[in-house]
């Protein structure tokens, strides 16, 4: 598929939506959650080793694109990758059965509450173009809860890489935005607003042919 310069204009128009630009804040739990970007791990190690919670979660089993390039899970992937940035076991938990970021937030749920804790408050840690899309699920099923999200600090331009090309990056994108748009009704999320002109990109997108994640 071409990538011309008018689909990376529109494509940016995306990125920019996706990403909700929350502050950092101490709290008690920072929740990574799963993918095929590796980067995400680190990011949570990162916000781990500087303080900003004293737990940290990874959760994720095998997911739509990770069940055909992995075999172990992302979740414990990840976690590896913690440990050897030097993240301690014992501020470790990982949740490795959930396949989507609903699963991700019930499961995890799940086994906070078998080791008996309740944290207030979390700092969501996912792939930048699915920060909104994460926050709009966790509001849903755990309104209660304190949340910020963050990810890792890539631009747009510096994201893709070999193993997540840009292409796929723009498909993923497309879909993630028409879920913010329909998961609501279905009860995954709660609404937010989508301006005239994300989703005029995401037409001409769509249009141009990246619809190969779209929901069924």
């Amino acid at each position: 598929m071409t990538i011309t310069p008018e689909v990376l204009r529109l494509a940016q128009t995306l990125w920019d939506y996706h990403h909700l630009l929350h502050s950092l804040q101490k709290s008690d739990c920072i929740f990574v959650l799963g993918s095929h970007d590796k980067r995400v791990a680190t990011r949570g190690a990162e916000l781990y080793l500087a303080g900003w919670a004293p737990l940290i979660v990874f959760s994720g089993g095998l997911g739509n694109l990770t069940k055909e390039i992995w075999t172990e899970t992302e979740a414990d992937q990840f976690a590896a990758i913690a440990r050897n940035m030097g993240v301690p076991d014992q501020a470790i938990l990982v949740e490795n059965k959930s396949t989507n970021t609903g699963e991700n937030i019930l499961f995890t749920q799940e086994l906070l509450k078998q080791r008996g804790l309740d944290p207030a408050s979390f700092i969501v840690v996912q792939k930048p173009y699915m920060e909104r899309r994460s926050y709009a699920t966790f509001k849903k099923h755990w309104p209660e809860k304190s949340l910020l999200v963050t990810s890792p600090q890539i631009s747009f331009q510096d994201y893709p890489t070999e193993e997540i090309p840009l292409e796929r990056v723009i498909n993923v994108m497309v879909g993630d935005l028409q879920r913010i748009r329909i998961y609501p009704e279905k009860g995954f999320q709660i609404p937010q607003e989508i301006p005239d002109t994300v989703w005029q990109a995401f037409e001409q997108l769509v249009a141009l042919g990246f619809n190969k994640h779209l929901a069924k």
